[in-house]
């Protein structure tokens, strides 16, 4: 087994937690760290990618707002700026010098700002199906879609506004301009909570949706950055938001699009009832990573 530690670490607003697993004694460990992120998901969610680098130093953690990580400025919502800023302290806290990151989801927002703004502190940054909606050609409607989701939330709690988000983030293609025509999808049909329980605490639906959709990388900077960026998306993902937004992500840097197996969350081996094909996914990241100790 690794060893597993778990750090606090202060940053500007909230109390951030995160886990460091060290290499296996006999595995001849070395090389940068490994830091595997997500938004909102929090480090539960790796566990079964982490298994898969039992040779690396590993890192995850939980976001700002979200598992262990919680805000300390009362903010309702959370910007991947300050995600960034938060990612960027935990490295330097680590004192190893510049990782390489692995990013699912929002936390590829997120690993974007970051590099675009410490390219120093990250070596290779593979960015898995980072939905921003401002990247795409159909970007009006996506942002109105998103802040639909968010307003419903607020409006009328966890399952009207899930079943929206679960509707919108398997949808194929683009958003067409008279989206809000279409029937509102009903909880009941995908098991979820029709009746408010008055909680508006979710950190997907109510802290981080807005800000991540909402975020525009800064492309100018990312093409300039040391940082080897490697955007992917998952095979079984194509047309999909999320896909569609690191299809034109990867354009805008000028590379191609790495296809990774499965879909949206391929590295999951259970975590929260998913189930992707971890195995193949990590095989496929261990290859597309520099080799250890170089």
């Amino acid at each position: 087994m690794t060893e597993l530690v778990t750090h606090t670490l202060d940053t500007v607003g909230a109390t951030v937690r995160y886990d460091v697993r060290s290499g296996l004694p006999d595995s001849g460990a070395n090389g940068p760290a490994l830091f595997l992120i997500g938004s909102p998901m929090d480090a539960s969610g790796f566990l079964t990618l982490a298994s898969h680098f039992t040779d690396r130093t590993v890192v995850t953690y939980d976001p700002r707002g979200t598992g262990r990580s919680i805000r300390t400025d009362g903010a309702a919502e959370s910007m991947p700026e300050e995600h960034a800023d938060d990612l960027r302290r935990v490295i330097e806290a680590l004192g190893s010098g510049p990782v390489d990151v692995f990013a699912s989801s929002g936390g590829a927002v997120n690993a974007l700002d970051l590099v675009a703004r410490h390219p120093e502190l990250v070596r290779t940054l593979v960015a898995h199906e980072p939905p921003t909606a401002q990247v795409l050609p159909d970007r009006e409607a996506a942002l109105e879609v998103c802040a639909d989701i968010h307003a419903t939330y607020l409006r009328d709690g966890t399952g009207p506004a899930m079943a929206k988000f679960i509707a919108v983030a398997g949808r194929q293609g683009p958003f067409p301009a008279d989206w809000a025509d279409e029937p509102a999808p009903d909880p009941a049909a995908f098991g979820l909570p029709t009746e408010d329980d008055g909680s508006r605490d979710d950190p997907l639906l109510g802290q981080n949706i807005r800000g991540c959709t909402g975020y525009r990388p800064d492309f100018a900077a990312l093409r300039a950055a040391t940082t080897r960026i490697v955007v992917a998306a998952g095979k079984e993902s194509q047309g999909e938001f999320p896909a569609r937004a690191a299809s034109a992500i990867a354009d805008g840097l000028g590379t191609e699009l790495t296809l990774f197996p499965s879909h949206h969350g391929g590295f999951l081996g259970g975590e929260f009832g998913q189930q992707g094909d971890p195995d193949a996914f990590a095989q496929t990241l261990r290859e597309v990573l520099p080799p250890v100790g170089h």
